[in-house]
């Protein structure tokens, strides 16, 4: 369907390449989806944002950031793997699919559990605070059903996730604007939030249905379980280090200074996160298409994966610079005065985008050549100096001193690790040869 509106050049180059068809429709579906949302959630957010104020604002984000550290819990490292196996072994899709689906389920009711008690022990008198974790986490035992679009993935047909996630994340927006029109409280804003979450997972049932596959046919199988978990365990590890990585901040911002500083520091945050969908979409759609290269064509599959650095580290530069200078007009606009403070902390947290585009890539990079190990050491090294520079940047600075303990984070950790590990340095020079994509431009135009 979107290969039709692509200029006829493009069109020209992916007639007879079934497989780079489906990569480009599958990227569109993918593109659009995202697109919606971000344009729709930034404005609702902003609304909800201005509705609450930066105090509530930070206490809620603070619950969620708080949730987060303990979601990679729920998700086991099992996404890339199911795909993987998927398209490795078709004829136990079922038993992949129906095992990875319970360890899921087990893992996010652990994953609730752990959130829930943690916060009753740090906060045994805050009631509100409790109550806004429990319903953020009970979220993570209904995404389970997530195991179905591993299917769709495997089969480069995201489009039917988007058809199921769209219509949820639309009538949650729907849901905030009326509670703010209502002026609900805030624990109302955390019940539309795991709303779409069991929205989103009847509709992949449904979809799933619509495409002739059921849940019935699912099975559990211990061996595999047991392999799932051994092959996802460093993605476990690595997805647990990374989400503490990208939320301690604002835990720490919560604990060490105030909830107007985790309030600033959230809405500078999500309109940086805001773009994060470009990496997850292009790694998304190209994963497969990296697998089956190097079983093909070494030097191909080498040349991909330096394509792919270079597409997302100069998007990701573009965008900080953009986001850099129009910081302080945009805040204005979209939360108003009251957050005055978020205006510096976006144009810091701008330049995460280079780290993280770069970090999506590498990981795909990582996953191909088994190097998973590596991947987790380089996270478990950035989320210690992570701790570190927000221990001695947060009490002197607030929410800039968490936006400066990111970026030193981002870059330094890569230089450390790299010294002790050679698929770390290595993925550092392809970065680094990803930074001179203009010099090799300007030499291919004089060459020609």
């Amino acid at each position: 369907m979107w290969v039709s509106y692509l200029p006829q050049k493009i069109r020209s180059r992916l007639e007879g390449r079934n497989t780079l068809q489906k990569v480009a429709s599958n990227t569109g579906w993918l593109l659009a989806d995202k697109v919606l949302r971000m344009g729709v959630g930034l404005v609702v957010m902003a609304w909800v944002a201005r509705y609450l104020g930066p105090d509530r604002f930070g206490i809620y984000n603070y619950a969620v950031a708080f949730v987060a550290l303990f979601s990679a819990v729920s998700a086991l490292g099992l996404d890339p793997i199911v795909v993987r196996d998927i398209l490795r072994d078709p004829e136990h899709t079922d038993e992949t699919l129906g095992t990875a689906f319970l360890l899921k389920l087990m893992g996010g009711t652990s994953a609730f559990l752990i959130s829930v008690c943690t916060m009753t022990w740090l906060r045994p008198t805050d009631s509100l605070t409790r109550w806004l974790v429990g319903l953020i986490a009970a979220g993570l035992i209904v995404q389970a059903f997530d195991s179905i679009d591993f299917w769709f993935q495997s089969q480069i047909q995201s489009k039917y996730t988007v058809y199921a996630k769209s219509a949820a994340f639309f009538l949650a927006n729907i849901g905030k604007i009326v509670l703010v029109m209502l002026k609900a409280p805030l624990i109302a804003f955390a019940c539309v939030g795991l709303a779409e979450i069991a929205i989103g997972a009847t509709g992949l049932i449904a979809v799933n249905a619509w495409r002739g596959r059921t849940l019935k046919n699912w099975r559990w199988n211990a061996a595999r379980a047991r392999q799932l978990l051994r092959d996802g365990w460093p993605l476990s590890v690595s997805g647990i280090v990374i989400l503490i990585y990208m939320r301690i901040d604002q835990v720490m911002l919560g604990e060490l200074a105030t909830n107007r500083d985790v309030g600033n520091f959230s809405a500078a945050v999500q309109l940086v996160e805001a773009w994060y969908f470009i990496p997850m979409i292009i790694s998304t759609s190209l994963f497969p298409v990296i697998v089956e290269s190097k079983k093909l064509d070494k030097t191909v599959y080498e040349a991909r994966i330096q394509r792919l650095y270079d597409l997302m580290i100069w998007i990701a530069i573009g965008l900080a610079l953009l986001v850099s200078i129009l910081s302080r007009p945009v805040v204005s606009i979209l939360f108003g005065p009251e957050y005055g403070g978020a205006a510096p902390v976006l144009s810091l947290q701008a330049w995460m985008a280079a780290a993280v585009f770069f970090g999506v890539a590498r990981q795909q990079w990582l996953t191909s050549e088994g190097h998973l190990k590596d991947g987790m050491l380089f996270e478990i090294a950035a989320v210690l100096l992570n701790v570190g520079c927000n221990m001695i940047l947060i009490p002197a600075y607030g929410a800039i001193g968490a936006a400066s303990a990111s970026l030193i984070t981002a870059y330094g950790a890569n230089l450390l690790v790299a010294v002790y590990s050679r698929p770390i340095r290595r993925s550092v020079k392809m970065y680094l040869v990803s930074l001179t994509l203009p010099m090799r431009f300007i030499k291919r135009l004089c060459a020609a």
